[in-house]
């Protein structure tokens, strides 16, 4: 039987605080996310990356120094490797730090592949996301001269086993009196330009929830955006006001659930858990719960299976 490779896609982070700014510099330097004029977007890049580092080091001292999303993707890999068996090789291809593209289709030209399938550990597609980390694999298989049938998942919004792991996460991680809380999804802003051009990114979120909360009859919630990074109109609301809108109308016990994220990094560990929940605490929450992330849940593993066998 021919083997299969499946390509975890990710956008990476810092693995030590040396490297936040390059890391940084090559998340600005990409054009789908911040729309500089070409000619001068690697100056203006560098120029940002180096401004960003100094204030976002503090981010990663406390989160130990370093993001965790390279060895959460990797035990990601493995945890599907496992399921899938010896007729695939699962590699990862981070966007802007290691293990980079390059290096996952080098690992998948020795294996000797016969097909490649590229799987996005990005949920809900966006060019700034899927898009940006199909457009690497495209120029390093053009690079590599490779010839090789190539499918790609584009999303999973939807996937059933998908909203199972999160409905029985929110269960695990609120508790038995989850009935008793504001759901407050909280996922990656994008530029409102991104959005009005017809990236599909915002109505497969609100997709997304909706299958959620059809499990949870009677709950009020709301979804939110976070992580600007632009002076440009970004989706709103924006996580932090809304939790200060929901803390002036009386709420008391909040869950916050990071819907676009299926691993810690920054936005989790320091923007939701430090910098949000003094916010909720200040503003008169009494019970800030932030839902995790679905990182190996049994159920996430088992939808990517589901996925790259469902051809």
């Amino acid at each position: 039987m021919a083997k299969t490779g499946v390509v975890l896609m990710n956008m990476g982070g810092p693995d030590s605080l040396e490297a936040i700014q390059p890391f940084l510099y090559n998340l600005f330097s990409d054009h789908n996310i911040i729309r500089i004029p070409r000619p001068i977007q690697k100056p203006v890049a560098y120029l940002i990356s180096k401004i960003r580092a100094k204030k976002t080091e503090e981010y990663y001292r406390v989160m130990g120094g370093k993001s965790p999303q390279k060895e959460q993707t990797l035990e990601q890999a493995q945890a599907l490797q496992e399921r899938l068996g010896d007729d695939y090789t699962v590699v990862v291809a981070m966007r802007y730090w290691h293990p980079f593209t390059e290096e996952a289709v080098e690992k998948l030209i020795r294996e000797k592949v016969e097909r490649v399938i590229l799987l996005p550990l990005y949920p809900h597609y966006s060019k700034t996301t899927t898009g940006s980390s199909f457009q690497e694999f495209d120029r390093v298989y053009r690079e590599k001269g490779l010839d090789i049938p190539v499918r790609r998942v584009e999303s999973y919004h939807n996937h059933p086993l998908f909203i199972k792991a999160w409905v029985k996460k929110i269960k695990e991680d609120v508790g038995e009196d989850y009935r008793d809380f504001y759901f407050l999804f909280s996922a990656h802003s994008l530029p409102q330009k991104v959005i009005q051009e017809g990236d599909p990114y915002k109505d497969q979120i609100e997709e997304t929830v909706r299958l959620i909360m059809e499990h949870f009859s009677g709950v009020a919630h709301s979804i939110a955006y976070q992580s600007k990074v632009s002076p440009v109109k970004w989706l709103e609301p924006f996580t932090d006001e809304e939790i200060q809108r929901l803390a002036n109308e009386g709420i008391r016990k909040l869950a916050v659930i990071p819907v676009s994220f299926v691993s810690e990094h920054s936005e989790t560990l320091y923007e939701l858990d430090i910098q949000y929940g003094e916010l909720a605490s200040q503003a008169g929450i009494t019970d800030y719960k932030r839902v995790g992330t679905l990182r190996n849940h049994p159920l996430f593993i088992q939808a990517l299976e589901d996925i790259v066998k469902g051809e």
